[in-house]
């Protein structure tokens, strides 16, 4: 799983404008850092709370647990299950991330009884009411994008690179996602994602990073803001734990009904 942690060359390039050149180059060889520096923690486990907000100021809150196992030669599997409110209580996702195929996503609505598989074109909608979509929530695998190296810049202070990804995935919502990396610890600090006419959609901020294993950055807090509905989604995580022994049948479609 390649989430959203990369370690950028300590080069100094000007920005590019043609793709196929040096800026480009830069890029791809930044994902492959990135590829690296975040391979190998095997799986984790968190809670988290997630609070939605509207752009009247309400505010609705949800606890939610979540489960993630890397997969040799391929993406991430992961199973979200929700706690509270007791509405969604019981309510599951399932989620298989691949590098050269269509992601694989399931939904189990406590309420229905039942398994929902989301299109694999249909990603770009909202998770759960929440300003993430379901292409947002699947680990961003390699091959999954297009790379190009813009320039240094700052961003909340911190020294950092800046670097744009184009989506292959022919059915992706976006048109483009800028992120600006730490150059001491190479971890994203901030993310911009851009709808399929070029608007900015979305801003993502990573806040408050620990590490573990003495390796693998996480956050305890991210924040979506949707510019064009002026929507919020905070992400605040507790109990990382890493290496739990988990196995396919932790994630295989039962363990969507199984899940309490």
């Amino acid at each position: 799983m390649k989430k959203h942690l990369s370690i950028l060359l300590m080069l100094t390039l000007a920005p590019l404008a043609s793709y196929g050149g040096p800026a480009e180059k830069k890029g791809m060889e930044i994902a492959k850092k990135a590829d690296a520096a975040d391979n190998g923690w095997k799986d984790l486990s968190s809670s988290m709370v997630m609070t939605l907000k509207d752009q009247h100021n309400r505010v609705v809150t949800r606890a939610i647990r979540n489960k993630t196992m890397e997969v040799p030669g391929d993406g991430d599997k992961s199973l979200i299950v929700y706690d509270a409110p007791p509405d969604l209580k019981g309510t599951a996702f399932l989620s298989f991330t691949h590098v050269n195929k269509p992601d694989d996503q399931w939904l189990y609505l406590k309420s229905l009884k039942r398994v929902k598989r989301i299109s694999s074109n249909n990603k770009s909608g909202p998770f759960m009411g929440s300003e993430f979509s379901y292409e947002d929530i699947s680990s961003p695998e390699l091959d999954k994008y297009e790379y190009k190296y813009i320039k240094d810049e700052k961003v909340n202070g911190v020294d950092s690179y800046k670097v744009e990804q184009i989506p292959t995935y022919k059915y992706s919502g976006y048109e483009k996602i800028i992120t600006w990396y730490n150059k001491s610890t190479y971890r994203p600090e901030k993310q911009v994602f851009y709808d399929r006419k070029g608007s900015k959609l979305k801003t993502l901020k990573f806040i408050q990073y620990k590490k573990y294993l003495g390796k693998f950055y996480r956050p305890d807090k991210m924040y979506m803001v949707n510019h064009l509905s002026g929507k919020t989604t905070t992400l605040i995580y507790k109990n990382y734990k890493f290496r739990n022994n988990y196995t396919d049948s932790d994630f295989d479609v039962n363990a969507l009904k199984r899940a309490r």
